[in-house]
């Protein structure tokens, strides 16, 4: 099993997303948080394959769980941000190399780009599965 940290402050995308994953990326355990205070907790005591935070969330915003993340020794190649902003916002605010990618998580195009980092970890899932 490969192991997801879904961080967003909003429970029906957050149960959306994890139902997603479930249903089409067997390998994939997805863990919950819809609290960023509550993830600090999470991340540090936890051994995660990717994680995906919500750029905007009361509390603490995702760039500075982001930034905790890879203080406790996460790789910023395997985090990525999610935000209902458009693309430009989202590429000023996190340039390229802060993160694995920033994503508008309402768009077509940029769910595409999700599943094909899902079907990665899925695919080392299978290999290590039958190793």
């Amino acid at each position: 099993m490969r192991r997801i940290l879904l961080v967003d402050d909003d429970p029906v995308f957050t149960r959306f997303l994890a139902a997603y994953i479930a249903d089409n990326f067997p390998l994939l355990q997805v863990e919950i948080c819809n609290n960023p205070m509550s993830a600090l907790h999470s991340i540090k005591v936890g051994s995660y394959d990717l994680m995906l935070i919500d750029l905007e969330m009361p509390a603490m915003d995702g760039l500075k769980l982001l930034k905790f993340a890879v203080s406790v020794g996460m790789d910023k190649n395997r985090i990525v941000i999610l935000s209902g902003r458009d693309a430009d916002f989202l590429h000023k605010i996190c340039p390229m190399g802060t993160c694995l990618a920033v994503l508008n998580k309402f768009e077509a195009r940029q769910k595409s780009v999700l599943d094909m980092v899902f079907n990665s970890l899925n695919r080392k899932a299978e290999v290590n599965k039958s190793a």
